[in-house]
């Protein structure tokens, strides 16, 4: 028991402060405590502090700050690094998709393969797009006859068109396109009437 208290003795001895470091007192020439001037230095060591703990709190905002700009930056390179990630597989999928599009535009040929070969791979077509939608990934399959839009169609093809109606609508599409969000991944690509008077 007596080493314990020995050991907690001696601890809290190094701890508590030394008596000099905190009071420190001014001394006039005839050797007596000069108040006035020991008041003057404690408010000299006082402003002192402040002015150091003022600029420790400046500094550990700016770090923070930093700290908090480096995570916004480090999360939305991250979000890019996906999307661009995401984009490359999807165009990597832009030609199985294409393969299955022209298997299904003849009617005829499809129409003559085996019921539940063909239902099969209508499944598995549906569950590519359905994995490809949960990504936010859309066809871009344009109406024949609807408006042209520029950002999200490609004229590969002009037609000359009979009605002045027809003008810069599209005659035929020629191979989908797909979009990731509001982002245009490959363009629709379509033949475009043109009506010159």
């Amino acid at each position: 028991m007596k080493d314990d208290e020995l050991k907690n003795e001696e601890v809290t001895a190094d701890i508590a402060p030394e008596e000099e470091d905190i009071v420190e007192f001014e001394y006039n020439a005839d050797g007596e405590e000069d108040l006035k001037a020991t008041l003057k230095k404690l408010r000299k060591d006082l402003k002192t502090e402040k002015t150091k703990s003022q600029e420790y709190l400046t500094n550990w905002q700016r770090e923070r700050a930093d700290f908090l700009n480096y995570k916004k930056d480090d999360t939305a390179r991250l979000g890019r690094v996906k999307e661009v990630a995401t984009e490359k597989l999807i165009e990597e999928l832009l030609p199985v998709l294409d393969a299955y599009d022209i298997a299904f535009s003849n009617k005829e040929a499809w129409e003559k393969v085996e019921k539940n070969w063909r239902m099969g791979v209508e499944y598995i077509h549906a569950q590519l797009l359905k994995v490809l939608a949960d990504y936010g990934v859309s066809e871009i399959a344009p109406k024949e006859g609807s408006a042209i839009d520029h950002n999200l169609h490609e004229a590969i093809e002009v037609v000359d068109a009979t009605d002045e109606s027809q003008d810069q609508t599209i005659a035929k599409i020629v191979q989908k396109g797909y979009k990731n969000s509001d982002r245009v991944i490959r363009p629709a690509r379509v033949h475009v009437f043109e009506y010159k008077k």
